[in-house]
């Protein structure tokens, strides 16, 4: 497999405008491209991820894995000559802050048994 082809990529945001697109490597791992998303995010847009666990990329109805590969991901390579491929990006803040976290463990230490005698 000597000189593999390269995918040309585009990022879809949530409101309809892209990121790219650009050509990639196909070894290129997906939490890599999701640095290059936040490192590209268009300034001033809000709620712009600030990390990559921030980051959802979505191809053929699948959400891609940070550790795999392009090709891994089976995002196609060379089915369109030419052709751009569009993943979409979801960006999904954590909202779990200490306080909430111990509400939920403590919803979990809380739990009511019922029985029938």
């Amino acid at each position: 497999m000597g000189g593999e082809e390269l995918i040309e990529l585009k990022f879809r945001l949530a409101d309809g405008s892209d990121i790219g697109p650009n050509k990639y490597n196909p070894t290129t791992t997906v939490g890599s491209l999701k640095e290059i998303i936040i490192s590209q995010w268009p300034q001033g847009k809000q709620n712009g991820p600030k990390a990559v666990s921030d980051v959802k990329l979505i191809n053929a109805g699948r959400i891609l894995e940070n550790n795999k590969t392009l090709t891994e991901s089976r995002v196609p390579v060379g089915e369109m000559p030419g052709g751009t491929i569009t993943m979409h990006v979801v960006v999904q803040h954590p909202m779990v802050d200490k306080k909430s976290e111990k509400q939920l463990a403590d919803a979990a230490n809380n739990r009511c048994s019922c029985s029938i005698l």
